[in-house]
């Protein structure tokens, strides 16, 4: 029987995942693909730690030590950062090598020009495992775009953020003690700051964009906010209007033109992601036909992360994919819409006299101020928001609608 050789780049929490994974599932790979598979590598960083590596694996800290193997069929990349890992991936793509990457931070600004190279040398790049931890999301929008025009995606894509707010919500905690809590489990870094900040979470959506609409938004244009400034009396008051904040990044195409924002936002008890608690990520995705489509799942861990890794190694193996991204067709349909809903806390306790121009919902006192739950024009409220910066606003999520759109003009014929 012939064998298919891979290397590991890294061997930290995904490393491990993909080790263990390749390791308890070598039965099940070999039924699939006919072959059995061989580690033949695993480069590392630091030499003095102890491992828990078979004795036949090749371990080193040299890159170039990894190349001179012969017959590698394929390279797991699960390095932090855009280098050394953009370096390293462009090496073996020259060399013929497939690559599979869990590298959110280097695949979205490098993920072109990786699948550029890569199909000048007809070899396959598997990215699925740099988006959602074992959604598989990528493999989904794949198939969709075989027929429909995706023209929106959301998602809760930081396990991290979403494990806090749930905390916050749930123990009443603040968020200091909530971030404290989730780097004792293991599920914020020491330095959380792109997780809470919102940059993981945008790496993330920019990678969804680029194989949605095979393209990116002006990376500038996209606003960026965390969940560092919400707090216990923020979630009490949305409790209070029956709405969970969520952690969302969105992405839309509207005819030629592809929008974005990472931001802290309110969800209703009717839309999907209501219920996505502690380190889940979920994603919806709008097509044309089949309307919204949403995963859910863990978004993070060593065995999540490393079975979406495996998986797009077995799709790379089996040709399920080509190395190229499929264009997405242009979408007509702007989702935005001239009405929405906000959660606004006003500086003091005094019903301020601009609400006259909205539809007030709901109201409390909290903690000396006022909680708005208001329902209206858009461009009106952005006058308002900017005659007052005091204001503290977040948006009411507007739920992806579940029918298609050939379902909505069959209803006005």
């Amino acid at each position: 029987m012939s064998e298919l050789h891979v290397a590991l780049l890294g061997f930290g929490t995904v490393g491990q995942g993909v080790y263990e994974a390749l390791d308890t599932h070598r039965e099940r790979i070999k039924d699939i693909t006919g072959k059995e598979v061989r580690i033949r590598a695993i480069l590392i960083k630091d030499p003095s730690k102890e491992r828990e590596i078979d004795p036949s694996i090749k371990v080193t800290t040299d890159f170039d030590e990894i190349l001179e193997e012969e017959d590698i069929d394929v390279l797991f990349e699960a390095i932090v950062g855009e280098e050394p890992g953009y370096t390293y991936l462009t090496k073996a793509i020259e060399r013929g090598i497939h690559v599979v990457t869990a590298n959110k931070a280097m695949f979205a600004s490098k993920g072109e020009d990786l699948l550029t190279r890569a199909r000048e040398r007809e070899v396959a790049v598997g990215f699925e495992a740099t988006t959602a931890g074992g959604l598989p999301v990528i493999g989904a929008i794949r198939q969709l775009l075989n027929v429909n025009e995706i023209t929106h995606i959301q998602g809760i894509l930081n396990g991290t953020s979403n494990f806090i707010l749930s905390q916050m919500r749930k123990e009443g905690l603040s968020f200091e003690r909530a971030l404290s809590i989730a780097q004792e489990k293991g599920y914020a870094e020491a330095d959380p700051t792109s997780d809470v900040g919102g940059q993981d979470a945008f790496y993330k959506l920019m990678i969804l964009s680029r194989a949605a609409f095979h393209g990116q938004p002006d990376w500038e244009a996209v606003p960026k906010k965390g969940i560092t400034d919400l707090t216990s009396d923020w979630l009490q008051a949305a409790e209070s209007f029956s709405l969970r904040f969520k952690h969302v990044g969105s992405i839309q195409r509207d005819r030629e033109s592809i929008s974005g924002v990472v931001e802290p936002v309110l969800v209703k008890e009717s839309h999907p992601f209501y219920g996505v608690e502690d380190v889940e990520n979920v994603v919806s995705v709008k097509g044309s036909l089949v309307g919204r489509v949403t995963l859910s799942g863990p978004g993070a861990g060593k065995l999540p992360t490393g079975s979406a890794m495996v998986e797009d190694f077995l799709s790379l193996i089996e040709g399920r994919y080509a190395s190229s991204e499929t264009r997405a067709r242009i979408g007509v349909e702007s989702l935005s819409g001239r009405d929405g809903e906000w959660v606004v806390r006003t500086p003091d306790e005094a019903l301020p006299e601009w609400v006259d121009r909205f539809d007030l919902l709901d109201r409390i006192t909290l903690s000396g101020h006022l909680y708005l739950f208001i329902r209206g024009n858009e461009e009106e409220w952005n006058a308002v928001q900017q005659a007052d910066v005091r204001l503290q606003p977040y948006p009411v999520l507007k739920e992806l609608p579940l029918e298609s759109r050939l379902k909505r003009e069959a209803s006005v014929r």
